[in-house]
């Protein structure tokens, strides 16, 4: 696992059609403000050159804060703007063709869903952590098959830090770091507050005042 790799809490997930182009970067930067330790760039519009744009602003406001940016699926972009690292879903690149163009150091995450085989058979391999979900209905991906919280547990045999995703808010988030979650990764419950900063901080204390005990 590469030491770029954050410990416990929030993982700020962008979406570019709930955060305005004009307010992604500030939304991000309140977020970090709040305690957030990674951030994703989640865009999934066709417009490379909006892209990499808006992907290197973010790095710049991520190497601000001294936090991981990741992108989502895309390993080139990654590439391109020196992103720390990238996430893959199932139809993705592999992660072994993702460390072999990123290197060594990059932070490399995918998505198992509810699939503790696919889990067990990427931290066998290169993943530096393990996504799963969703747990609770989601307004990002409402189609994504559910997840039960008994798999966070059943994977902290595996070794990697345990990201939880879906529908996840400041309720129902408890549960899932007393199940095993390492990091709690959250779009709408975080950019969607009238208050970002506020609810990141809201969501990193919970790692800090027992949710996990």
């Amino acid at each position: 696992m590469t030491e770029r790799m954050p410990g416990q809490g929030l993982y700020a997930i962008t979406d570019s059609q709930l955060l305005p182009d004009d307010r992604i970067v500030d939304a991000v930067e309140q977020a970090l403000a709040g305690g957030a330790v990674m951030v994703q760039y989640r865009d999934k519009r066709p417009d490379d050159e909006l892209r990499r744009s808006i992907a290197e602003q973010l790095l710049a406001a991520c190497q601000r804060w001294g936090r991981p940016l990741i992108v989502n699926d895309d390993v080139a972009l990654a590439r391109q703007i020196g992103a720390d690292g990238v996430h893959l879903g199932l139809e993705d690149s592999t992660p072994e063709e993702a460390r072999e163009q990123l290197g060594p150091g990059a932070i490399i995450g995918v998505t198992c869903h509810d699939d503790l085989a696919r889990a067990r058979e990427q931290a066998s391999g290169t993943a530096d952590y393990l996504a799963f979900g969703r747990f609770f209905p989601s307004a990002t991906k409402g189609s994504a098959p559910s997840a039960s919280a008994d798999v966070l547990g059943q994977a902290g045999a595996l070794g990697l830090p345990r990201v939880a995703i879906g529908g996840i808010t400041t309720d129902n988030a408890p549960s899932l770091i007393r199940a095993g979650a390492d990091l709690i990764a959250v779009i709408h419950g975080l950019f969607s507050a009238q208050d970002i900063e506020a609810t990141a901080r809201e969501f990193t204390q919970l790692f800090a005042t027992g949710a996990s005990s």
